[in-house]
């Protein structure tokens, strides 16, 4: 039952709710157009905030239901796990060749299943930032390690360490061309569109 659930939540983590919104709104691939990520900023930027909003909250979603698979077949550290495997779904999605988003949205939606309190912080943070900045990638960014600094300070145990320790890792991966960017001064601010799609 648990390696099922694992499977169960990488599959509903590989559901790419930007991807397919995207295809049915406009008949085009979301990883073709603007920063070419399969994400909620990037379906703002090319379709507007309507949109954005819904893959946004569709993502959250599937971290949320792939922590309490992990509850019902496992138990509490099962269901870090079955987080992770919606993350990496949603990153490295099967169904659509392994090109998926940054798992942001979905990292969010398993941290507030599993530790609201810590999820608390890193949300008042992170929408600080992308408020105060306008860059949601350093939100996302900053928000990483915040993550890993606040399970080791709260006295969780080295399963929450290691599962920290994970998503902070896949989140600065697969954020790491926005690193560059932002060092550079070239990364997109919230609000900017790309050309449009007809």
């Amino acid at each position: 039952m648990i390696v099922l659930g694992l499977i169960a939540s990488y599959f509903l983590g590989s559901i790419s709710t930007a991807y397919v919104l995207v295809k049915l709104m406009k008949g085009i691939d979301i990883r073709t157009v603007g920063s070419r990520n399969a994400g909620a900023t990037n379906v703002q930027r090319v379709l507007g905030t309507g949109p954005a909003l819904l893959v946004f909250v569709l993502d959250v979603l599937k971290g949320v239901l792939a922590v309490m698979i992990g509850r019902l077949v496992g138990g509490p550290i099962i269901s870090l796990w079955c987080g992770i495997a919606a993350v990496v779904g949603h990153n490295w999605p099967l169904f659509f060749g392994l090109r998926g988003g940054k798992g942001t949205a979905t990292s969010f939606g398993v941290l507030w299943a599993i530790m609201p309190n810590i999820a608390l912080i890193i949300t008042v943070v992170g929408f600080t930032t992308i408020a105060i900045t306008k860059y949601v990638s350093l939100g996302s960014i900053l928000g990483a390690p915040l993550l890993l600094i606040l399970v080791i300070v709260t006295g969780k145990s080295w399963h929450y360490i290691i599962f920290a320790f994970i998503l902070m890792s896949m989140t600065l991966y697969r954020h790491r061309e926005n690193i560059v960017r932002l060092l550079e001064g070239r990364e997109s601010r919230l609000g900017q569109k790309v050309k449009r799609v007809k």
